[in-house]
């Protein structure tokens, strides 16, 4: 995909502005009081990476990664001198939070992170890296992708003034994600799925160079912790375009080196797209049930091994595949005997199993066990049958359960027929 190089302005002036428009007035203005702090103390300030990537796209962009090329921890205390608030200081990475002070916190903002910037090697590949103080020219250099290198000065009268070391906004204007150096994937093999994301999120190509290194970098993959790796998938599921991304990973064959039963297909496909009608934050829990309910339990526990899922999602996957492996003996019995089995799953597995059923009388039984079987209660109470002299225990359950499937399965349909059932079952 190519961009018009007039969706960039050139001067800085005009960057200012599209700032300005970008961010709401209470944004803008925390930014300011920053920039103006940074400036006092000589402390040049940058947006740099995303935030800039996207605003030159013409994107939403929320989250400020702001690097100081200096002292971020001494920003930070003379923005609290001022200001108030507190700071969180980090001073081994030279990172600084500043917690905001009420005055300012009305900008939807509780906290703005500082970065000093700083330059980083890696002991071995795959390996966190290991992180210096630099300028920001070492800063933008240790980043992923040149799209991704820009940086938007903010301080006194540089504002506005755009650094492009490495080529990004080339790069940008003719859609390529291009890795800053040969060994880029090696030294952080999560770029791998990053390179993915960007290029499906953007319609973007992957610059030929960076494509022929993906083969030789494949290897690194299992070098991965289960919580790196599992957390660029999970970006990749709350993506909109997550199953055109999964499709590439599996292409490019990143998704087999995670793990072999980690497969995409176009039925697969076609499920992860269903996940897009939950709400935004179950999107990704969603996609992973879309994704791999149709695995047997030995085949999940081998990803669970791989990927250490956490406990509630690790539950509801399990539940997902016992429930969509047996959807076909939902088919000829009483809603009260529906019910019965439908109530010992998570009712998240339910949803996900039914968004992946096209058509059917299974799916048709799973929609009416959500939209109206599993409210039906019956008139009958648990105080009712204590106040008829039964003791308390198991038995409550089992008259409250057979009153229940009597409403449901049409034997009971007023409150007098269910007091006439609830004396004979007395």
């Amino acid at each position: 995909m190519s961009i018009p190089s007039s969706s960039w302005p050139a001067e800085s002036g005009a960057r200012a502005k599209r700032l300005a428009d970008a961010l709401s007035p209470t944004s803008l203005s925390l930014l300011q009081v920053v920039a103006d702090e940074a400036a006092r103390r000589g402390l040049p300030l940058y947006l740099v990476g995303g935030f800039v990537r996207d605003l030159l796209l013409g994107r939403p962009a929320t989250d400020f990664d702001l690097v100081v090329e200096g002292d971020a921890t001494a920003l930070a205390r003379a923005l609290v001198a001022r200001h108030g608030g507190d700071t969180i200081l980090h001073n081994r990475f030279g990172t600084a939070q500043w917690l905001l002070p009420d005055t300012i916190s009305p900008t939807g903002h509780s906290s703005l992170d500082l970065i000093s910037a700083r330059s980083e090697t890696y002991k071995h590949p795959s390996a966190l890296p290991t992180v210096r103080p630099g300028s920001l020219a070492d800063d933008l250099r240790r980043r992923d992708f040149t799209v991704n290198t820009l940086a938007l000065r903010l301080d006194g009268e540089y504002f506005g003034e755009l650094r492009d070391d490495l080529g990004g906004l080339d790069d940008l204007q003719r859609g390529l994600v291009r890795v800053l150096h040969q060994r880029s994937f090696e030294d952080d093999p999560t770029r791998l799925f990053r390179l993915v994301r960007y290029e499906k999120r953007y319609d973007f190509e992957v610059a030929p160079e960076t494509l022929a290194l993906i083969p030789e970098s494949l290897p690194w993959i299992k070098k991965l912790s289960a919580e790196r790796l599992r957390h660029e998938l999970d970006l990749i599921l709350e993506e909109d375009n997550a199953a055109a991304m999964l499709k590439r990973l599996a292409e490019l064959k990143i998704l087999a080196e995670a793990h072999p039963a980690l497969a995409v297909n176009l039925s697969i496909r076609r499920r992860v797209e269903k996940a897009m009608q939950v709400l935004p934050g179950e999107r990704r829990a969603f996609g992973w049930m879309l994704w791999l309910m149709h695995l047997s339990r030995p085949a999940l526990k081998e990803i669970e091994s791989r990927l250490h899922f956490h406990a509630n999602l690790r539950d509801a996957l399990f539940a997902a595949s016992r429930l969509y492996s047996s959807r076909d003996s939902f088919i000829g019995k009483k809603p009260g005997q529906y019910v019965a089995v439908l109530d010992d799953f998570p009712l998240d597995s339910v949803r996900a199993v039914y968004l992946a059923m096209l058509r059917g009388e299974a799916r048709r039984t799973l929609h009416n066990y959500l939209e109206t079987w599993r409210h039906v209660k019956p008139k009958t109470t648990g105080h009712t049958l204590k106040k008829l002299g039964l003791e308390p225990g198991p038995r409550y359950q089992r008259i409250l359960h057979l009153l229940r499937d009597a409403w449901l399965d049409g034997e009971v349909t007023s409150e007098e027929e269910e007091k006439r059932l609830l004396e004979k079952l007395v």
